[in-house]
């Protein structure tokens, strides 16, 4: 297929459905905790806007979840079709994991979901903010051990290899690996500021079409204030994940930064453009500020960040895909903050609900926080190449024995039954926004107030 081997078209297979399935996961995420927010107002106001925004929300929430298990499904069988060579290597490890999120998040989610959606009229409200509660939890815990399998294999501890297999001997230090705690609170983080873009760019839309309701306006408020709290602190939660990264992860860094020289001795500048180019080993037409490479990575003004040529050409990560998804990551996190902080001043002048130009910027950026997860792992992913378990286990050497043609036509499947079944998943989304929260009637699922029932 398009001249590529089964080793390619296996990466591009596992690529295609782990974008089309992160995509879910984080507004579940979201959406799981403002739901829970949402109906904790409305117990401690009883102001019915806060109950309309979670009727509606709450059925988005529900297409999220059911689409997040069956694209989650496919991927994990992945594992063993497409991967066999990481599965026996370090299948010791990443099963228990896995295992773990099933065990503890997924039958956590799934045990109080039905109560969630359906116990308006059969629970008592403390017991239905309970249920919102626990499902809100299972989403973040679903998160931790995911992340935990996935920052394992960019920081592997904790393990021994014997006969060509990772054996764990120290399961708290495989869980709690050195990049661990900067990927899950970049990841969650990064959940709650998507769900806050989409709830936002859905309020403006209706801002717009002239619908001004006290729910339409609460829905965009709530989420301008959680962009202009959150997106700072990713900044800084990222800040942090590039420190580490640099720890343990130099040679990302070096094909982050397209740097690849520090013969000259003198301090890293930071590239803001430019195009690398592998077989010439060097950055093209760059355009560089120097000594804030060095002072943003090393915060100092002196010392230089590992550069691509002190590492193996075998070793080294695709600096063009890296460099150019890493930019359009931080770009959009800086749109992120602009659209904060321009709501913020709107706020203060009276016209949050009114200004055009904010309501058409928070319309435009509702992708914005999925495309910047998005780019955040291909950055994160690619970067890790050539490795699937860094410095212990290559891609080349995980992939399963498989042909082209057999990988050629899975992979055509999977474009054609994602296409129809998720495609047909994102309209009903969009339909049920574009209703709106004012049209749908919350009559039979009042809650019961006076059953005495907790």
């Amino acid at each position: 297929m398009f001249g590529l081997d089964a080793f390619m078209l296996a990466r591009i297979q596992f690529a295609f459905t782990v974008s089309f399935h992160i995509i879910f996961p984080a507004i579940t995420i979201g959406l799981a905790c403002y739901l829970a927010v949402l109906e904790g107002l409305w117990l401690k106001t009883r102001e019915q806007e806060y109950k309309t925004l979670y009727l509606f929300w709450s059925k988005i929430f529900a297409v999220n979840f059911g689409m997040g298990v069956v694209s989650g499904l496919v991927m994990a069988y992945q594992f063993g079709t497409n991967w066999s060579g990481f599965s026996e290597f370090a299948g010791s490890i990443t099963g228990p994991l896995l295992t773990y999120e099933v065990l503890t998040a997924f039958f956590l989610e799934a045990g109080f979901l039905g109560v969630m959606l359906f116990g308006w009229q059969r629970v008592g409200d403390r017991l239905h903010f309970f249920a919102t509660s626990m499902v809100a939890l299972g989403t973040v815990i679903s998160a931790f051990w995911i992340l935990a399998s996935n920052s394992w294999m960019h920081t592997p501890q904790g393990h021994e290899v014997v006969s060509g297999q990772v054996v764990p001997v120290d399961w708290l230090a495989v869980v709690f690996n050195p990049s661990f705690p900067y990927r899950l609170a970049h990841m969650v983080v990064a959940a709650f500021l998507s769900s806050a873009l989409f709830v936002g760019a859905s309020a403006a839309w209706h801002l717009l079409q002239g619908q001004r309701s006290p729910a339409v306006k609460r829905m965009f408020s709530m989420s301008m204030w959680m962009l202009l709290f959150t997106a700072p602190i990713q900044a800084f939660i990222g800040d942090l994940h590039g420190l580490n990264t640099l720890e343990y992860q130099p040679a990302k860094i070096a094909a982050m930064e397209g740097h690849w020289d520090n013969s000259h001795g003198e301090p890293t500048p930071l590239i803001l453009f430019g195009f690398p180019d592998m077989e010439a080993e060097t950055t093209r037409y760059k355009v560089e500020i120097p000594y804030l490479g060095s002072l943003i990575l090393k915060h100092s003004l002196t010392e230089q960040i590992p550069a691509l040529n002190e590492f193996a050409a075998e070793d080294r990560p695709n600096s063009p895909v890296v460099f150019w998804s890493f930019r359009l990551m931080v770009g959009l996190g800086l749109l992120m903050i602009t659209l904060g902080l321009v709501a913020a001043w709107q706020r203060y002048k009276g016209r949050l609900f009114e200004h055009q130009g904010l309501l058409r910027f928070a319309l435009y950026m509702g992708p914005a926080g999925l495309v910047a997860i998005l780019a955040g792992w291909v950055t994160t992913e690619v970067g890790r190449q050539p490795w699937v378990v860094h410095g212990l286990l290559r891609t080349q050497d995980a992939v399963s024995a498989h042909g082209d043609l057999h990988m050629s036509i899975s992979l055509i499947s999977f474009f054609v039954v994602y296409g129809l079944v998720f495609g047909l998943g994102y309209i009903y989304m969009i339909h049920q926004i574009k209703l709106g929260p004012d049209q749908h009637d919350d009559t039979p699922h009042e809650p019961l107030t006076v059953s005495g029932r907790v």
